[in-house]
Formats: C-alpha cells, sequence, structure tokens
C-alpha cells in the first residue's frame, strides 16, 4: 500500500455505520490506503475483522500502551463519518478521552484536511451548543457536509456512500491520480 495517500476514517455510533463497509469499498476504489478508528460504541457495533480484512489493516478503538509501537501510518487526510452530536461537541471542547477524539484533536493541531459528515437528530442539532461547536470546528478549518445533503432519499436514513466520495475528493484534492 506504498504510495496511497493514507486517510483516517473515524467511524461513530450512528445508524450508517452499520454499513460503513459500503463507504470504505468506494473510498479504497479511489486510491485511499483506509486506516479504521472507532469510537467505543461504534467498535461495539461493527465487524471489526471483516472490516479489517478490508482494509488490511486493524480497527483501531483503544489506545496503544506506552510500551507499544503505533500502528497507524501519518494521514494524509480525515473523515469522520457518521459523525454524531456528542463526539462533534467533545471534539470542539478539545476533550481527548477515546483514541478516536485524541486523533481528531492532533489532526487539527496538525492542520490536517478534515472532511465531517453529521448524523445527528434534529432535536440535537437545534441544542445551542451544537451550532456554536460547528461554528467553532469550522474556523479552525474543519469542512463539514451538509447533513441533509447526504441522506438517503429512502426512510432508512444512512448516507448515500457514493455522494460523501466524491465530495471527500472534491474537498481534499485528487487522490485519485496518486495510484
Amino acid at each position: 500500500m506504498s504510495g496511497q495517500p493514507v486517510l483516517y476514517l473515524v467511524v461513530c455510533a450512528a445508524p450508517p455505520a452499520l454499513r460503513i463497509d459500503e463507504l470504505i469499498e468506494l473510498l479504497l476504489e479511489d486510491g485511499w490506503a483506509v486506516r479504521v478508528i472507532a469510537t467505543p460504541t461504534a467498535a461495539s457495533w461493527i465487524d471489526r475483522e471483516a472490516l479489517a480484512q478490508q482494509t488490511g489493516s486493524l480497527v483501531r478503538s483503544e489506545r496503544r500502551r506506552p510500551d507499544e509501537p503505533d500502528q497507524l501510518p501519518k494521514a494524509d487526510a480525515v473523515l469522520v463519518a457518521p459523525a454524531t452530536f456528542n463526539t462533534i461537541n467533545k471534539w470542539a471542547l478539545g476533550i481527548n478521552d477515546t483514541l478516536a477524539l485524541g486523533i481528531l484533536n492532533e489532526a487539527l493541531g496538525l492542520g490536517l484536511p478534515i472532511l465531517v459528515s453529521p448524523y445527528a437528530k434534529a432535536a440535537l442539532t437545534t441544542h445551542p451548543a451544537y451550532d456554536h461547536h460547528v461554528r467553532l470546528l469550522s474556523g479552525a478549518g474543519v469542512m463539514f457536509t451538509p447533513s441533509e445533503a447526504l441522506r438517503s432519499p429512502t426512510s432508512d436514513g444512512n448516507f448515500e456512500w457514493r455522494r460523501l466520495a466524491a465530495e471527500l475528493l472534491r474537498l481534499i484534492g485528487g487522490h485519485r491520480d496518486r495510484r
């Protein structure tokens, strides 16, 4: 996988996470070397073994011990999908209590390109902290997809993964040519 741009895919616990393999397939086709980092709850929902086989890399959700080598290569970009209300708010506050949040906080500090695709109930997105935190992260350079723009027109509420993968290429750059 050398020469491929590395994408950290941070997966949060929301219904689209159950079909994250579909997004990963598209990202792999676009030439990304995908490294999945799951929040603790998302890690209990997804098939970590199948995703590890699909990506060729272990799915991470726990921090490594100080005496263990870091298995994650340096990222070229970060995609957070689906991004929950909880993760967005904790990230904006600089909370670092999970591996996923630690990765996001470091990526922000390193100035990596970050695309976030929110998935939260309307009742939560009207909470005043949410809009404030989205604006705070946006002001720091984080790019957000409009949450409704990627929702499937069907009642299952899942993302249209193909549109999200295309949005990543559009916003982050032409990594397709780097294969």
